[in-house]
């Protein structure tokens, strides 16, 4: 049988690749940020996971405005990354697990979830740069990726129960799922943060500490506020909170403990955060 290894939950801000590209990681400015990584590291170099399934929102690479699915998952054989407007370098391509991203949509649509599968799909630095942090000098990806995307950009967004919901779907069909895989599950996105309109630039803290705590053995507290109400306490790119929640509910019911956790304010005005939840 196939066993969940844990979660790695991380943001994803695009000048995170330019920091790497330019080699920034020890400069004042990005030291405290990349510092939280190491322990992720040696985590999964412990670990050797197999396959990650990843929860994080497309950037218009895949999906724009006038077609917005609310969530998606990829059933490709390879995802090539592409840059969507940042002047990030092309990263890595990914190796997909086709089999496996079959059998979770058929779990599912089977749980009554109306989804968009994607037998072609690219990905953009929502889900490169997690991996670029934890495997820095990677020739290629050792895990494959079963990608899945969250609609975080065009309103009306899923609510945080119904992305719990997904999870805890997709855990379903990870518990019978009959191959022996080591799988790790990803949660890309955030923390608070808002980029253009009268608060741009808004943080805070208070929320994001509330999220990373509850996170581990309370999701359910993560799920009491509407949508609108997570975009008030996070800011309007901050309910990228969705794609930590649903990718806690992949992990399932049992208890949880916290290996690592790195929290920084700012870098390029986002509360940037990782963490990492192993059974406990």
């Amino acid at each position: 049988m196939a066993r969940i290894i844990g979660g790695y939950f991380t943001s994803h801000v695009p000048s995170i690749g330019g920091a790497i590209v330019r080699g920034d990681q020890q400069t004042p400015y990005w030291k405290p940020f990349f510092d939280g990584y190491p322990p992720v590291r040696e985590w999964l170099a412990e670990e050797k996971p197999d396959v990650a399934v990843c929860f994080y929102n497309d950037h218009g690479l895949n999906f724009f405005l006038d077609k917005m699915p609310t969530f998606a998952v990829g059933a490709a054989e390879v995802y090539h990354n592409e840059d969507e407007g940042w002047g990030l370098p092309v990263f890595k391509s990914f190796e997909g697990h086709p089999a496996l991203s079959w059998h979770i949509i058929e779990q599912l649509v089977n749980d009554e979830f109306d989804i968009t599968t994607c037998q072609s799909m690219l990905v953009d630095h929502a889900l490169s740069i997690p991996f670029e942090l934890v495997y820095p000098d990677a020739p290629a990806w050792p895990v494959k990726l079963v990608p899945i995307a969250i609609n975080t950009v065009q309103f009306p967004l899923p609510s945080a129960r119904r992305c719990l919901a997904l999870g805890q779907a997709v855990h379903r069909g990870l518990e019978s799922w009959q191959g022996d895989e080591r799988i790790v599950v990803i949660g890309t996105g955030g923390l608070s943060h808002q980029l253009d309109g009268e608060r741009a630039g808004f943080i805070n803290p208070d929320y994001d500490r509330f999220c990373m705590d509850s996170l581990a053995n309370d999701p359910e507290a993560l799920v009491a506020d509407t949508t609108k109400e997570i975009v008030r306490k996070s800011g309007s790119q901050g309910v990228e909170i969705l794609n930590w929640i649903a990718a806690r509910g992949a992990l399932g019911e049992g208890g949880f403990r916290e290996k690592t956790r790195n929290y920084h304010v700012p870098i390029s005005n986002t509360a940037a955060a990782t963490m990492v939840l192993e059974p406990a």
